[in-house]
């Protein structure tokens, strides 16, 4: 699976994109107007918080913060807006060469409930979801997308929003029929009395159990854990040469904690990383840069998910697989804001 970034500057996405030139330079325009004729309306009401009568002190401070972030959003909304219309056309563009779709916006489904339901996601307070790909990939549904979830910390004055989670999270119709849950993560994750006494026998995600699988490969168990409820499919699930490309994967994407979960006919992985797919700019010099980059990153994510999709020999399937109705990637709608 590779897009041809070459091709696709010399073509549509190419010509396209020359003709947003106006939209850019228009956005950039709007953009300066709205900071100028804000900082112009703000500067006798600042005045007068710092000068009059009637305030001061924290309450000042408090009331200016607040205008000035105001003005700067309203004045950034046109950049915004036409940097988000140049990432749905660049990535549009990479998603019809590779097959697939792409939607910005999008409402999660059922294999993020998975996700929580399993760890793979941490608690939170606040989500955001954005960029779904999607399609049959080696005649697999296909389903990937980037979650952003935020928890709130502190008290009072210290009171922040603090990221717990931001990265992929992929959905595929799996390669084989199975009918456990299992469940593949970083080895320590499940200790006895808060980390003495050794790795727990079982586990508990609302009320359903997974015991742990040993495994024979020594490799797998330093590195990774496996918890299920089926010992035996577990182990044709999740062969030991899958550390290689989730380690592989986590040091393309920076990322941390692969982690999987094979379940109702479907595998889910989530793997942390930084912002995805940011391919929109208001730099043309940059576009070639971004769409090469969009897509290497679509294609290591959608090439780890198809690395652990395979048959007990290791040989990725093709279409003669039948895929199930109990999976996840069949009931996903994108969403527009």
């Amino acid at each position: 699976m590779r897009t041809d970034v070459q091709g696709l500057m010399k073509g549509e996405l190419g010509n396209w994109l020359g003709q947003q030139s106006d939209m850019r330079a228009q956005a950039k325009e709007a953009a300066y107007s709205r900071w100028t004729w804000g900082a112009a309306g703000l500067m006798p009401v600042l005045a007068f918080l710092w000068f009059g009568p009637f305030f001061g002190g924290g309450l000042s401070v408090m009331i200016s913060i607040m205008a000035i972030a105001g003005v700067s959003a309203w004045g950034y909304q046109p950049i915004a807006n036409a940097k988000k219309a140049i990432k749905i056309g660049i990535n549009s563009a990479i998603a019809q060469s590779l097959g697939v779709q792409y939607a910005h916006d999008l409402e999660p489904g059922g294999e993020f409930e998975a996700c929580r339901t399993y760890g793979l996601v941490p608690d939170y307070d606040r989500s955001d979801f954005e960029d779904r790909w999607f399609g049959d990939i080696e005649g697999h549904g296909f389903e990937l997308y980037e979650a952003h979830l935020e928890e709130r910390r502190g008290s009072n004055k210290n009171r922040r929003w603090v990221t717990v989670f931001r990265g992929a999270i992929i959905a595929m119709e799996f390669g084989r029929p199975f009918h456990s849950t299992t469940l593949l993560q970083r080895a320590g994750k499940h200790k006895k009395w808060f980390g003495l006494g050794g790795r727990k026998d079982n586990v508990k995600f609302r009320g359903h159990r997974l015991d742990i699988v040993d495994q024979v490969h020594p490799a797998f168990d330093d590195v990774f854990e496996l918890w299920s409820d089926d010992q035996v499919e577990a182990r044709v699930l999740a062969h030991p040469s899958y550390v290689e490309h989730l380690i592989a994967v986590e040091k393309a994407f920076q990322g941390d904690a692969v982690r999987a979960l094979f379940t109702r006919g479907s595998l889910v992985i989530a793997v942390e990383s930084q912002d995805l797919f940011e391919s929109g700019s208001l730099d043309s010099a940059g576009d070639e840069a971004r769409v090469s980059e969009a897509a290497k990153q679509f294609e290591a994510l959608a090439g780890l998910a198809l690395a652990i999709n395979q048959n007990e020999r290791g040989r990725v399937l093709g279409k003669a697989h039948e895929p199930t109705n109990e999976g996840f990637g069949r009931k996903r709608r994108s969403v527009r804001r």
